[in-house]
């Protein structure tokens, strides 16, 4: 029986791929340890993204992988969540209490933007993240009704400076519209908006999180530009249907993220195709392929192709978003595998990995 080398166990391992890394373990700078005793091997990871729900099965994968290995009688494969602070502009101060701030991005309204940011949030969560999010749409707040957050709610005010977030579903929630009666309209200008919303995002006392979602106000104007330039953002997701009109208005969206040196991490395309209820039939209502084509002009990804499905509506409305309310359902899952690419994006465009450590047999 011959020794196992390093160098075996490495070639194994860039024999499997991270789905959500698009790259072998080894590549993606996960391996820190590998521990060679006679015919055992213990290998561990660093995932830069959480992955609660994946790593599990991610390291029996590996481990089978090894032991398949000439020479390999068994194998131990441990992968841990470890997850860094990134930002995508230079000189801009980061946000107390949050590593990764994510902004959800759309060009129109009306294309399902919040409630992708309400179930990216909650996805998130799932995966073992501390996550926070902040309704930063001034003019129509609806994470409040989405989190299921009673109206008339308001956040505690500590040191008579620092907005104390609400918690729901294990998500931190902060809005305007728990600072304001819900039948009140928002009758600014722009500049006194964008002032509330640094106001709102900076003294907000975010306890301690992995991710902070900002479901961003439809358009590219002032709101967002102050958002670009005072908020260290490591990454935009950018919404839209397969509709002519609303890719048109999708890409104004990628244009003004890269001008501002924030990375795009992908599109997501909601609405992409209905199945009716009665016959399953399945129609595309607003066209077919649009997200694809976006995120293909623009060298970025398709994160995630959702349906037009009234159930996510529905549960939206009653305030437990599908990724909570149905966990188990293919919708859910998308939702999931979303999360975890968003994170996945993150982490790649962060800083290089750590040398990985051996400790062989003598």
């Amino acid at each position: 029986m011959s020794a196992v080398t390093r160098e075996a166990v490495e070639a194994c391992l860039r024999q499997l791929t991270d789905p959500h890394l698009d790259q072998d373990p080894v590549s993606a700078g996960c391996l820190r340890e590998v521990d060679i005793q006679g015919a055992r091997v213990s290998v561990r990871l660093e995932l830069g993204y959480a992955a609660g729900l994946f790593k599990n099965g991610w390291a029996q994968m590996l481990q089978m992988a090894l032991e398949n290995l000439d020479g390999v009688d068994g194998a131990r494969v441990q992968v841990d969540c470890v997850i860094d602070s990134h930002q995508g502009q230079a000189q801009v101060p980061a946000l107390a209490g949050v590593k990764n701030v994510i902004a959800v991005a759309s060009g129109k309204g009306g294309v399902g933007k919040s409630t992708t940011a309400a179930n990216l949030a909650l996805a998130l969560a799932r995966e073992g993240a501390r996550v926070g999010i902040l309704d930063a749409d001034i003019y129509g707040p609806s994470q409040g009704i989405m989190f299921g957050i009673a109206e008339g709610t308001r956040p505690q005010v500590k040191d008579q400076k620092w907005f104390v977030p609400l918690e729901a579903h294990g998500v931190q929630v902060m809005s305007m519209a728990f600072l304001t009666d819900d039948n009140t309209p928002m009758v600014w200008r722009g500049p006194m908006v964008s002032g509330a919303l640094l106001q709102l995002i900076t003294q907000t006392a975010w306890n301690d999180l992995d991710y902070l979602v900002v479901d961003m106000p439809p358009g590219t104007g002032d709101i967002q530009l102050t958002l670009a330039q005072k908020v260290p953002v490591a990454g935009s997701v950018i919404v839209t249907t397969p509709q002519d009109l609303a890719l048109l208005d999708a890409k104004k969206g990628v244009e003004m993220f890269r001008k501002v040196h924030i990375p795009v991490l992908g599109v997501v395309e909601n609405m992409a195709v209905h199945i009716c209820s009665n016959c399953g039939h399945a129609e595309h209502l607003f066209g077919e392929g649009g997200g694809e084509k976006l995120a293909a002009q623009y060298g970025v990804e398709l994160l995630a192709s959702l349906p037009l499905s009234m159930a996510i509506r529905m549960q939206a409305d009653d305030g437990k978003p599908t990724t909570i309310a149905d966990p188990e359902s293919q919708i859910a899952m998308i939702y999931q595998d979303l999360a975890r690419k968003v994170g996945a994006r993150i982490a790649l465009a962060g800083k290089p990995a750590m040398p990985s450590i051996e400790i062989s047999e003598d």
